[in-house]
């Protein structure tokens, strides 16, 4: 019984860890800088992995997509591929979690449910090491930009918001949940059991 729990705890974790790295992708504001006026905040700027945009006074925005992924920046591109394959991992590892635990119906024997189960959990701390990788590199970027006085936009001075900030929290919640699942295996197997 407390096995049957701890997986579904470990499986809530993962996939409410998935969630909230599958909403951060989208996320509007992952690097954001300001232009101060003497009263007012005259412009923001901001940016994410798939466009730039620029907010006046009066909010009305400008956004441009980025036209080519070819005349994209290096670090862009690796974070939106360590996104998408952080999601695309989850996903598979979230299936196999169905399939690979004891309440579900489907997926074999208890051998072939523990193999399923350990190999959840794996693509569960993959995917959480894709994010949190990810999120990592977008950080340090606009932290070596912010800090650079030879950067030429040094005026604008991106800093981090949103997504950024929030990404290590939420690569917990999904690397954790494998993390939980690989550690804790069935007392009810012998040593070659995932052999």
């Amino acid at each position: 019984m407390a096995s049957t729990a701890s997986e579904i705890i470990a499986f809530m974790v993962s996939i409410s860890g998935w969630v909230l790295v599958s909403s951060t992708l989208p996320t509007d504001y992952w690097k954001v800088s300001t232009i101060d006026g003497t009263v007012i905040t005259t412009a923001t700027y901001w940016a994410n992995l798939w466009k730039t945009c620029v907010t006046d006074s009066t909010g009305v925005s400008n956004c441009k997509d980025f036209p080519s992924m070819l005349a994209l920046d290096g670090y862009i591109q690796a974070c939106r591929g360590l996104m998408i394959a952080a999601v695309s991992l989850g996903f598979f590892g979230s299936i196999f979690a169905l399939f690979g635990m004891k309440c579900t119906k489907v997926g074999g024997s208890e051998k072939a449910k523990a193999k399923i189960a350990c190999l959840a959990g794996i693509v569960f701390i993959l995917s959480g090491l894709c994010s949190m990788t990810g999120c990592s590199l977008y950080a340090n970027k606009i932290t070596t930009e912010f800090f650079d006085p030879l950067y030429v936009e040094q005026k604008m001075g991106y800093a981090y918001n949103g997504a950024t900030s929030v990404m290590s929290s939420r690569t917990k919640f999904q690397g954790g949940g494998g993390d939980f699942k690989t550690t804790n295996p069935s007392k009810q197997f012998d040593k070659n059991a995932y052999v």
